[in-house]
């Protein structure tokens, strides 16, 4: 007893005792959520467990069995169930093209087997999840501050018309006038593609949900200068109706020469 009086009275006994019980603590944390990671694993939920299977089936070739990626395609763990959300909804994925950039498209997938297919990525990593109807929902939301939102942080790619546009490097930003709130919504949380993540730090929920009733609302409005042709812009709608004008009074021109041409004709003189 008295050699072991004589340690602890040392002025490293403080240290080593510190640092046991840093080892404790840490040798209790790996065991206790290595555990929960492993019952997550072997046992899933039933919706990813479908997922599981659907995503093995259908997306593994590029994303790897496990979500781990390939060098056909990035990894998807921690990606998030927003991010895989918006891109099977949109069509983007499964793509058609490995490498490429992918345009929206009619989606393979029903709405029931894409939440699967989420679920199941976010059991492997966590990540950004898919909001709710309450989320995006647009009841009092303020669409004055979401234009001004939108005007500061997406119409420089999106068009102020919300028809999109082309972007360095042969990207292009999709228009938004088919989008639902789900999908601008998700977009806005995960960045896909060109657009910059807005996380909820950056753009509030609420913000979101004022852009995204300011862009229901704008898409919803009347023209009432006529037909906007998709809402283009007024540079492109400009050069329609100019060309189309000009072309209609080169028409009627050669038409007016042609007559009076016809007129100046001697009698019997054949066409």
């Amino acid at each position: 007893m008295s050699w072991i009086n004589a340690r602890r009275r040392s002025p490293v006994a403080g240290y080593a005792a510190l640092l046991l019980g840093l080892a404790l603590v840490a040798t209790l944390y790996s065991a206790l959520t290595g555990h929960a990671a492993g019952a997550q694993s072997t046992s899933p939920t039933q919706g990813s467990a479908v997922g599981q299977a659907l995503f093995q089936a259908n997306c593994s070739s590029c994303h790897g069995l496990e979500a781990q990626g390939s060098a056909e395609g990035p990894s998807l763990v921690g990606a998030g169930a927003a991010a895989v959300y918006f891109q099977m909804s949109t069509g983007r994925m499964p793509a058609k093209e490995v490498g490429a950039e992918n345009g929206q498209k009619p989606p393979s997938f029903n709405e029931q087997q894409i939440y699967e297919i989420a679920d199941y990525i976010a059991s492997q990593g966590g990540g950004p999840a898919i909001p709710t109807a309450d989320q995006v929902s647009t009841a009092g939301a303020n669409t004055a501050l979401g234009e001004e939102l939108f005007n500061a942080n997406c119409a420089q790619c999106h068009n102020a018309g919300l028809s999109g546009g082309a972007l360095t490097y042969g990207k292009y930003a999709p228009g938004l006038n088919q989008a639902t709130p789900t999908q601008i919504y998700t977009a806005m949380l995960t960045g896909p593609e060109a657009m910059p993540v807005f996380a909820d730090g950056a753009i509030s929920p609420q913000a979101k949900r004022d852009i995204i009733a300011y862009i229901t609302q704008t898409r919803s409005e009347p023209n009432p200068g006529g037909f906007s042709l998709g809402r283009t812009g007024p540079v492109t709608e400009g050069l329609v109706v100019w060309l189309g004008g000009l072309g209609f009074l080169i028409i009627c021109a050669m038409w007016i020469t042609a007559k009076r041409r016809d007129k100046r004709l001697p009698p019997g003189t054949e066409q």
